[in-house]
C-alpha cells in the first residue's frame, strides 16, 4: 500500500522534524566513468600514495620546487600510451573524490603528472592564473602530447605562467 504523501505530516509524531529531499538526475552531458579492472590495483595504490604525497608536499614546500621535482627530464623516445593515461587519470580522479582531505587541481595534477612521468610518458604540468575580484585565482592542468588530460575544463580561462618541465630554449 502506498502512503498518502499529502497527509504524511499528520501521520508522523509531532516531535519528529520533517526533512524534504529533492533528488536530481545527473546531467546527460556528464562523461561516462570508466570502470577500473582488478588488475588496476597497483595503479590505484600508486594514485592514493601520489595524492597523499602531493598534498603533503604542496602544504610544506613552494609549488615551483615541488613541480620541478616531479618533472625529471625525459630520457629516451617520447611515448604516449593512451590506455595508461586513461587508467592513471581514472585512478587519480577516483581517489580524489574519496580521500578524507581536500584535493583540488594542484594535488590531482601533480599526482597524475608524477605517475605519467614515472612511466616514461612525457606529460607537461601547466600552472596558470587569472584575476578574480581583487585577487588572483590559480589553476593546474596536465597535457600529454598537446592534449589536456586533467584540469582541462577550467584551463582556457587561465593564462599559463609556468610549465614543468620547462620548454627547451
Amino acid at each position: 500500500m502506498r502512503p498518502d504523501l499529502n497527509n504524511i505530516e499528520r501521520e508522523l509524531p509531532p516531535s519528529r522534524p520533517i526533512l524534504y529531499v529533492r533528488v536530481m538526475a545527473a546531467p546527460a552531458t556528464e562523461p561516462r566513468r570508466t570502470r577500473l579492472r582488478p588488475v588496476d590495483g597497483p595503479m590505484l595504490a600508486e594514485a592514493l600514495a601520489a595524492l597523499a604525497l602531493a598534498s603533503l608536499a604542496i602544504a610544506l614546500l613552494p609549488f615551483r620546487r615541488v613541480a620541478a621535482f616531479a618533472s625529471p627530464p625525459g630520457r629516451g623516445p617520447a611515448r604516449v600510451d593512451s590506455e595508461t593515461v586513461r587508467r592513471a587519470r581514472s585512478a587519480v580522479t577516483g581517489w580524489s573524490r574519496r580521500v578524507p582531505w581536500r584535493t583540488v587541481c594542484f594535488q590531482k595534477g601533480l599526482a597524475l603528472h608524477w605517475m605519467l612521468r614515472r612511466r616514461g610518458i612525457r606529460s607537461v604540468l601547466l600552472y596558470g592564473a587569472r584575476r578574480e575580484g581583487d585577487g588572483l585565482a590559480a589553476h593546474v592542468w596536465v597535457d600529454v602530447d598537446g592534449e589536456t588530460v586533467i584540469g582541462g575544463e577550467e584551463a582556457p580561462n587561465f593564462a599559463c605562467l609556468a610549465r614543468f618541465p620547462p620548454e627547451p630554449a
